[in-house]
């Protein structure tokens, strides 16, 4: 399997032109380096920013009745660099980019607003090659199911705090395991418990393992007390 058809699966999407996800990816040092005829991700990323707050409006406007002040709150948190970063690292699409030698030497592949651009610009070829109906569905794969939580802080890293305070006993070994899977594939929820010395300490939820891993890590960090707001 190609990685484009590897990305087109994760995402949900099959493109009917590739060249549109191929171009999502290219960042502006590849099509510089490269002389790349299709050109780098820039335009694409000033279309899915468009796209992307459209799509996160209706959304919330639908779903919370809330005044229009706390509306602007949240629609920011979702779309900020900070959340399209979480959201990017999701379906791992650093993974997938078209990088220059001098990003790729310096780690471009993890640069939050790499990331974060290049999420904007696959939601702008997703509506380029599907429409808007299209464009939103993949969007709306990635927002919170609580939403009353969607003004606050788009993210902590819960496992490297939980780390941390376990590192302070170096005897102690954290672990994460996978103890189940619910729903259609296509909407599917995997659990997760994370371990201290092969006890249960945390159960987490989520769309990914990685999203359940970390609410595992914060349900054992709210149990030994810290705070995770």
């Amino acid at each position: 399997m190609s990685s484009i058809d590897e990305l087109q699966d994760k995402i949900g999407y099959r493109f009917h032109n590739t060249e549109l996800l191929q171009q999502a990816l290219s960042h502006s040092s590849y099509a510089n380096e490269r002389k790349h005829m299709g050109g780098s991700n820039e335009r694409l990323e000033f279309l899915g920013d468009s796209v992307l707050s459209i799509v996160v409006s209706d959304y919330l406007y639908k779903n919370l009745n809330v005044p229009e002040g706390e509306l602007t709150k949240m629609r920011a948190s979702l779309v900020c660099e900070k959340s399209l970063y979480i959201f990017a690292k999701k379906i791992d699409l650093g993974e997938y980019l078209y990088l220059g030698k001098g990003e790729e030497n310096t780690g471009g592949r993890e640069r939050p607003s790499i990331l974060a651009d290049a999420f904007e610009a696959v939601i702008a070829a997703v509506y380029l090659d599907g429409g808007i109906e299209a464009a939103a569905k993949h969007i709306l794969h990635f927002m919170p199911e609580d939403l009353q939580h969607a003004g606050k802080p788009a993210f902590r890293d819960f496992k490297t705090v939980l780390q941390e305070v376990v590192q302070k006993n170096p005897e102690e070994k954290v672990e994460y395991a996978l103890i189940g899977e619910e729903g259609p594939d296509h909407n599917k929820r995997f659990v997760v418990e994370v371990r201290l010395n092969s006890q249960v300490i945390g159960r987490g939820k989520g769309r990914s393992k990685k999203e359940a891993e970390q609410l595992a890590a914060k349900e054992a960090l709210e149990l030994m007390g810290y705070e995770t707001q």
